[in-house]
Parts: structure tokens; C-alpha cells; sequence
């Protein structure tokens, strides 16, 4: 259905005029008045920001051209620097890493045992009981196994 639909617009278009084709693509009103005042504000907004990003980008290529002589004179001082400045960083970024996760795990285990000493600690003491006397049991067992097979030997 939705194909003959199609078809019957396109047999229509082709049979008119070939504005009416080009009509059909455009919206049937024109735009707002809000949308135009945004066109109308914005569109300098964007031209300035276009030439600061032109100004900037050219000011940076210049700044490069006029330092390139004077990195390659220093650069057996500045290689080794940039690099322990950057082993540096690293190694304090690190240590912080290392230090919030061990303030993070220190806290949840704080937190942990606080809630362990409420009704679930006792919880826990109840397995606990219940574990040593499944090991009890199972070391007996294991007791009479070893003298069964020690008396039939």
C-alpha cells in the first residue's frame, strides 16, 4: 500500500512541472520570528569566533616557526627534562591513585564491620558455629575411613 502511495507521487512529479518538484522539499511555512532572531544573533557570534580560532591558529604557527631553532639548540637539556617532569607527574598521580584506593578499601571494610556487629554478626557467629561443626563431623569421618582401611590392611 504504502509503495503504490509512493509511486502515485512520483508518476505526479514527474507528469508536473519540475519546480513542483523542487517545491515539494521545501517546508510549507517559512521560519519563525524566534528562529530568525537566532540566525540574525549567532551569525556574527560565529564569524567573530571564526577569526579568533584563524587568529590563534595563525599566531601558533608563527610561535612554532620563530621556537623550532630554539628547541633544537636546547633540546640535549629538554628531552631529559620534559621527561623527569613527566616521570614525576606520573609517579604523584600514582601515589594518589594508590592512596584514595586505600582509603576507599579501608572504608568499606570499617563499614563492613560496623554493620557485622549488629543482628547480622550474630548472623555470622551462627555460621561460624556451624562451619566448626561440619569440619568436627568430617574430621571423624575421616578418622573412622583411615582405621576402617588400616584395620582391613
Amino acid at each position: 500500500m504504502a509503495e503504490q502511495h509512493t509511486r502515485s507521487q512520483q508518476q505526479q512529479m514527474q507528469v508536473g512541472h519540475p519546480t513542483e518538484a523542487i517545491k515539494s522539499l521545501l517546508p510549507q511555512r517559512g521560519p519563525s520570528k524566534s528562529q530568525v532572531l537566532a540566525v540574525v544573533t549567532l551569525f556574527p557570534v560565529g564569524g567573530a569566533l571564526l577569526c579568533l580560532a584563524g587568529l590563534t591558529l595563525a599566531g601558533t604557527l608563527i610561535g612554532l616557526a620563530l621556537a623550532t631553532p630554539v628547541f633544537l639548540l636546547f633540546s640535549p637539556v629538554l628531552v631529559p627534562a620534559s621527561l623527569m617532569i613527566a616521570l614525576a607527574v606520573t609517579g604523584f598521580l600514582t601515589s594518589g591513585a594508590f592512596g584514595i584506593t586505600a582509603l576507599s578499601s579501608l572504608s568499606w571494610m570499617i563499614n563492613y564491620m560496623r554493620r557485622m556487629r549488629g543482628p547480622a554478626g550474630e548472623q555470622m557467629e551462627h555460621a561460624k558455629r556451624r562451619v566448626q561443626d561440619t569440619a568436627g563431623h568430617m574430621g571423624q569421618r575421616v578418622g573412622q575411613k583411615i582405621q576402617e582401611t588400616t584395620a582391613t590392611t
